[in-house]
Order: structure tokens, then C-alpha cells, then sequence
């Protein structure tokens, strides 16, 4: 399968899902734009990087890179994979100087590998048919300049439809999220079924 290179080209407060950023990635030769929704601590911890700031202690991506070149690790690239029920899978492609390693990453974190690595972001054509978005002149200068997308509401709905579960969906909505490590999306679900208990 063709990978298709992209950069990262905006990271935003989410309009819909308080606590959670848009990371905004887009084809390098295209027009798509591929939003994903990450938490305030990895949006944190890539726009640190972007900007070329110094934290005063290393954060946990900091210390990942210190160690892994202590040991004369490189990441080469990070691959979106897959993408199943609204959730990206991704993995980073490692070499200790031997051999090609690939270890599998949340989205999140391997993106803010990448920009401390200064590596590649690749994905598929079936990533990017499937959740790619094509922005209009106005919105792709906003998304470049970090602003809100209007468009995310779309992408953001299926987080945003809790109240309307069933008590059944949303415990397997909150096992699924469990698994994937979607934390942020967890509470709010364990939040809305708490909410429900009590009522």
C-alpha cells in the first residue's frame, strides 16, 4: 500500500469536548486535512516542540527521546496504520542501527515523537478517504494558523452523542475506549453513567 506523507498544520481547542485538542495534519501533496482529537497533555507536549520552548524538567516524550538515543535508537517514522470506530492507530518505525523495529504507538504520543525526531508522519489512502477533510481557502489558512475548525464538529459528533445512549451502549462505549486508551473519552462516558446511577 502507497503511504502518503503528512504535516502537521494546526492544533486547536475543541469546540465540542472540554479538555481535548484538534491536532490537524495535512497531505503534503493535497488538499485533505486529517483531524484528530488528542488530549490537553500530548497537545501540550507537541506544541512545546513546535514552538522550540524548554521545558524546565523533560517531559515523558523528552525523556523517551534522551533514552532512546542514549542507546543509539532512532525513530525514522510514525505510521498511521489503521483507523477502526473513530479511533487512529499508529506505530513507530525504529532502527538501533541493525534492524527496522516497529512498535505500536497511540496517535498522540508517536506524533509527539515525531516532531522530537524530526521524522516523517505517513498514512493510507483509506485513512484519509475515510476521515480526510477537504477545507475551503478561509478554513485552510485558519486550521495553518491553529485556529478552530468548524468542520471538527462534524468529525467530533459521534463524542458529543452520549446523552442519547443507551446505559448498555454507553458500558461498551466505555470498554471500548478503556482499550484504546481513549482516556479523556472514558470519563466523560463513567461521568454520564454516574450521572444516570444517581438520577
Amino acid at each position: 500500500m502507497k503511504k502518503l506523507k503528512l504535516d502537521i498544520v494546526g492544533l486547536s481547542y475543541s469546540q465540542t469536548q472540554s479538555g481535548a485538542y484538534a491536532l490537524v495534519l495535512g497531505e503534503a501533496k493535497g488538499k485533505r486535512r486529517l483531524p484528530i482529537i488528542i488530549g490537553g497533555f500530548e497537545a501540550q507536549a507537541i506544541a512545546i516542540e513546535l514552538e522550540k520552548m524548554t521545558p524546565s524538567r523533560p517531559l515523558t516524550h523528552d525523556l523517551f527521546k534522551t533514552f532512546a538515543e542514549s542507546f543509539s535508537i532512532t525513530v525514522n517514522e510514525v505510521l498511521i496504520y489503521n483507523l477502526v470506530e473513530g479511533i487512529f492507530y499508529a506505530k513507530l518505525i525504529c532502527n538501533d542501527g541493525e534492524k527496522d523495529v516497529e512498535i505500536d504507538a497511540r496517535t498522540s504520543d508517536a506524533i509527539a515523537l515525531a516532531v522530537r525526531f524530526a521524522c516523517p508522519i505517513y498514512t493510507f489512502e483509506f485513512i484519509l478517504a475515510t476521515a480526510g477533510i477537504i477545507l475551503d481557502e478561509e478554513q485552510a489558512q485558519a486550521a495553518d494558523a491553529g485556529e478552530p475548525l468548524p468542520d471538527l464538529a462534524d468529525v467530533e459528533e459521534k463524542s458529543s452523542d452520549i446523552d442519547s445512549k443507551s446505559t448498555e451502549e454507553l458500558k461498551e462505549m466505555l470498554d471500548k475506549a478503556l482499550t484504546s486508551e481513549q482516556y479523556e473519552e472514558a470519563s466523560k462516558i463513567r461521568d454520564e453513567l454516574n450521572k444516570r446511577k444517581k438520577s
